[in-house]
């Protein structure tokens, strides 16, 4: 099936996604022409009961010259996203919430199961972003896309290269079959094993997942790449740079908890600092 439906998730406190992050998501929807929508939230504190508190920091003041900020936030980044949308042909609607910081999330992911795939700019590091993003890979039940904020590369993003992260597990398979419509439009496929990081246990070969993808009219280039005491994230972003890739495909590890999510190391450590656009499905 296609991606003709996707979404974009925008940051809008305390610390907006800045415009410049809108571009790679708008020229991926052009790339596998499809329309895209973006949501923003316009946050609000729930403000305590304390009237000692509310008289000595004036909290009430505070939250809403608090929700004041993000609300310009979503406007600015909401109308700059229609420009830019616009003008590449591809715009699809713009969604404004009103909500409490810690529903934020929840309310992305509803928007987020209602839509083919939907992406997330985040900075490198630690940030809320990464929570928002963490929230709906695990919960949404689609594929995301996890863009940089600050892009490495010159130019627009583009489909000639496609790296896959394969490791023979149950979320690296979702994530083939879920990235199907991007790979079938990419000039290149590069499917990477990592070997000595941990253990594979298959009687299958990737020759056979290549055989597979044929039937799709996707050509396929394998490779093995020894991690050599590297983490699975350093070696993947090394190979990632190595074959110049647009876009890496890879299945996303991790469980939650209550409302706790645990990330495995390479979902982590991608999700913190993505080299590039990573492709993610659980």
């Amino acid at each position: 099936m296609a991606f003709k439906d996707v979404l974009l998730s925008l940051t809008t406190y305390p610390d907006p996604t800045p415009v410049s992050a809108l571009e790679d998501p708008i020229a991926f929807a052009a790339a596998i022409g499809a329309r895209i929508s973006a949501v923003a939230c316009e946050v609000k504190y729930r403000v305590p009961g304390s009237v000692f508190g509310n008289m000595l920091l004036n909290i009430p003041a505070i939250a809403t010259t608090e929700f004041k900020k993000s609300a310009a936030n979503a406007e600015e980044l909401l109308s700059a996203f229609q420009s830019a949308a616009e003008r590449k042909g591809v715009f699809g609607e713009r969604i404004t919430e009103q909500c409490l910081t810690s529903d934020t999330a929840d309310v992305l992911i509803e928007h987020a199961r209602l839509r083919d795939l939907t992406i997330v700019p985040v900075p490198d590091g630690d940030h809320l972003d990464q929570w928002y993003a963490q929230s709906i890979i695990f919960g949404s039940g689609r594929p995301t896309l996890v863009t940089p904020h600050a892009r490495k590369r010159t130019g627009a993003l583009t489909l000639n290269t496609v790296a896959v992260a394969w490791d023979f597990s149950r979320p690296a398979a979702r994530a083939v079959a879920d990235a199907l419509p991007i790979l079938e439009k990419a000039k290149q496929v590069h499917i990477v094993t990592v070997t000595h990081e941990k253990n594979i246990s298959s009687r299958r070969s990737a020759d056979e997942l290549a055989k597979n993808l044929l039937s799709h009219d996707v050509q396929i280039t394998l490779n093995t790449v020894d991690a050599g005491g590297r983490g699975i994230g350093e070696t993947l972003t090394s190979y990632v740079d190595k074959v110049n890739a647009d876009i890496l495909i890879m299945g996303a590890y991790g469980h939650s908890r209550l409302r706790d999510f645990i990330l495995g190391g390479a979902t982590k450590s991608m999700v913190s600092k993505p080299p590039v656009p990573i492709f993610l499905s659980h």
